[in-house]
């Protein structure tokens, strides 16, 4: 399966009818994103399952949501609290990944974390906001490497180091070009009152206590 290009308004207009055919069928995605590649897929137990199996995660490691606003993570039964709000306004859209309370009944355990959150992110990168918003879902979301290797820079690593699952029609990638070295989203636990760092990345300390103050340890 030739990867899809995924750069121009053209491209993304194009790319919307073959990736939602692909997910329906229970595919899966590998895209960019404004930090690095993910790979993704519907937000079902069997699909997040399959993800799983992919990426090589172990368990009780989940992965994120990408959304295309706050809206979204709401209508999935999401909470923000003041700090997620406070964070949320400052930060969205943007690489600042947010674990929530909520989301029973509606996401599958698989995304839960050892916090009791699942994680969720409203993408700066507007191809794939786009992208997520014409599909009318969440998308779910891990970096596009196997265990123990760097993220894919682009397309042409992914069609490396996933060859088999592309070549089986499972896998299907967005060419948006190569990213660069981009650190990671930060990630901060909003399931208690104060907000806990539970990894540094895009957007640092200093600037998450302008936002909202104080941290957990």
């Amino acid at each position: 399966m030739n990867p899809v290009p995924f750069r121009t308004d053209h491209d993304l207009a194009a790319a919307l009818p073959i990736v939602a055919r692909h997910l329906a069928g229970g595919g899966l995605l590998a895209y960019p994103t404004e930090t690095v590649y993910g790979l993704g897929s519907r937000a079902t137990a069997a699909e997040v399952a399959v993800l799983a199996a992919l990426k090589g995660r172990r368990k009780r490691k989940p992965f994120l949501l990408i959304v295309s606003d706050r809206g979204m993570a709401e209508s999935q039964g999401l909470a923000f609290n003041a700090a997620a709000d406070a964070l949320a306004r400052a930060f969205w859209p943007g690489p600042l990944t947010l674990v929530l309370p909520g989301g029973g009944g509606r996401l599958p355990d698989l995304l839960r974390g050892p916090e009791g959150g699942i994680a969720v992110r409203w993408t700066s990168h507007q191809g794939i906001a786009r992208l997520v918003a014409g599909l009318g879902q969440v998308l779910t979301s891990t970096s596009a490497n196997l265990p123990g290797q760097p993220p894919a820079p682009g397309a042409t690593a992914i069609l490396r180091d996933f060859a088999a699952a592309v070549a089986a029609g499972q896998l299907l990638v967005l060419d948006g070009g190569v990213l660069g070295n981009r650190p990671p989203s930060t990630v901060v636990d909003c399931t208690r009152p104060m907000p806990r760092l539970i990894r540094e990345g895009a957007i640092s300390i200093a600037e998450l206590r302008q936002a909202v103050g104080s941290l957990a340890p």
